[in-house]
């Protein structure tokens, strides 16, 4: 369930935040994230991470930072992968899950509490070799021009940005419809979506009480117009027909790499994308 906020803007860090506490802990204990094969198989890499294998290329020595990390998954994947990486999330409880996965599976990691839009204080600028965003963060943040500044001040010159993110075509949709139809923003706005929701997007049987979230949309447009803003070069966009969750409850089917498209049609929807950019 959904609603228009109407009135000033709430504290959305407060409120977020206290929605990914709760959650983390059940998000960690569900098959989804599989923290039992990170640890049993020294070379798995989370599903986010090797769906763009091919795209990442060779991580070797870079010095590589995970925005909005949550628990870790995507961050132990891209350390198997050979980068040395840092990580970053404003929850307490996802970055103690991460930490966890991180010593059980003996990876190096350097994860840092702070909020998104504090991440070139903790870090310094231009500190990073790659920036890499997973699927499912930038609907967090309100103003999608200062995230990419904020990507360009963590990016050494010459320096990548990689994103996998759901497609604001995705999260227009209303996903409670029978068809989904158009019943979000594609666009940025002032205001945020106000969601009141009692579950989560793994499989879990824990109960939550933290249920409701502050989210944005931001076209697709608009994020590269962020970028080039911020003096980045848009070196690949790549849209895709699918998703790593049942984004369309009913309305979409698994395929054995772990991704959900639609199961009627597939080539009518653009569910994701992945886009990198390099900093002049």
């Amino acid at each position: 369930m959904a609603r228009w906020h109407s009135a000033a803007v709430d504290d959305y860090v407060a409120i977020n935040r206290a929605n990914w506490d709760e959650r983390a802990p059940a998000h960690a204990d569900s098959p989804d994230y599989g923290f039992d094969r990170f640890i049993n198989d020294p070379e798995y890499l989370s599903d986010v991470v090797r769906f763009d294998r091919t795209r990442l290329g060779d991580l070797t020595g870079l010095r590589a930072v995970h925005l909005q990390c949550h628990i870790g998954t995507d961050t132990v994947s891209l350390a198997r992968l050979g980068a040395t990486v840092s990580g970053l999330d404003f929850s307490a409880a996802a970055l103690h899950e991460a930490r966890r996965l991180a010593t059980a599976t003996g990876s190096s990691i350097d994860f840092r509490q702070a909020e998104l839009y504090d991440a070139v204080e903790v870090f310094g600028r231009e500190a990073f070799d790659l920036v890499y965003t997973g699927i499912g963060a930038l609907v967090w943040l309100p103003d999608v021009a200062r995230w990419a500044r904020i990507v360009a001040d963590l990016l050494r010159p010459g320096g990548r940005l990689f994103i996998r993110e759901g497609h604001p075509m995705l999260f227009a949709l209303d996903e409670t419809a029978s068809p989904p139809g158009l019943r979000y923003p594609y666009y940025e706005t002032a205001e945020p979506v106000v969601f009141d929701e009692p579950g989560t997007y793994v499989q879990t049987e824990t109960l939550f009480t933290q249920t409701r979230t502050h989210e944005w949309n931001h076209g697709l447009g608009e994020t590269i117009t962020a970028l080039l803003a911020a003096e980045m070069r848009l070196t690949g966009l790549t849209e895709h027909d699918s998703v790593p969750w049942q984004a369309l409850p009913g309305h979409m089917t698994r395929d054995e790499t772990g991704e959900w498209r639609l199961t009627s049609h597939p080539e009518r929807l653009a569910a994701s994308y992945t886009l990198q950019a390099v900093k002049e």
